[in-house]
């Protein structure tokens, strides 16, 4: 009597790409600082989002928040928690080394000629117009990640008006950066906890 045919394996989930070993987690946050003139947002989204797939666009944003809640430098913060999310201590210092030694060496090297150029009416026009490319770079990335919102238990419309809250609060009746973060980022916690709890 022949056995019935073997049922067929159920395909296993796509292993989520990560950095390969320390190095490579060094390398690819030495290359990231060195893209980010003008602003290191735009290029980290793009790079650990988009191409490398290290995490999705909702743990992008996740990450971010928290880096932006924390004392330091924001992208410093991400390279912390992104560092540590696949090695531990080690990961955390070893992207924090790679956003920080080869632009470091960049940036004394610029001041030095800045110091020497300062007086011309030219570069004070070129520094100028890349003040304004940044802008639109985290203009861009921005309206790239509010996709990611329409997904967040609060739903788009309410996670718009928190966002333009925090825009008026800080950009117009300019109260301090941290009473926002507590108050409309308390709001927030508060609101997304309700409606996730069981």
């Amino acid at each position: 009597m022949m056995s019935p045919p073997a049922a067929p394996l159920a395909a296993e989930p796509a292993q989520r790409e990560q950095p390969k070993s320390l190095s490579d987690l060094f390398v690819s946050f030495t290359l990231l600082a060195l893209q980010g003139f003008g602003g290191v947002l735009a290029v980290v989204q793009r790079e650990l989002v988009e191409k490398k797939r290290w995490m999705t666009r909702e743990e992008f944003v996740e990450e971010w928040s928290v880096a932006q809640i924390m004392p330091g430098p924001n992208v410093i913060n991400l390279a912390v928690g992104i560092g540590a999310r696949y090695f531990g201590f080690r990961g955390a210092m070893t992207a924090v080394a790679g956003m920080l030694a080869a632009p470091l060496f960049v940036v004394i090297v610029l001041a030095l000629v800045h110091a020497h150029f300062a007086g011309n009416p030219q570069v004070a026009g070129a520094l100028r117009g890349m003040g304004a490319v940044a802008a639109g770079l985290i203009t861009a990335t921005g309206l790239k990640l509010s996709a990611a919102l329409g997904r967040h238990p609060l739903g788009a419309p309410l996670c718009a008006l928190l966002g333009v809250a925090t825009f008026v609060a800080i950009a117009l009746l300019r109260w301090p950066l941290i009473w926002v973060l507590l108050g409309l980022g308390g709001i927030g916690c508060v609101l997304t906890w309700r409606k996730i709890a069981p």
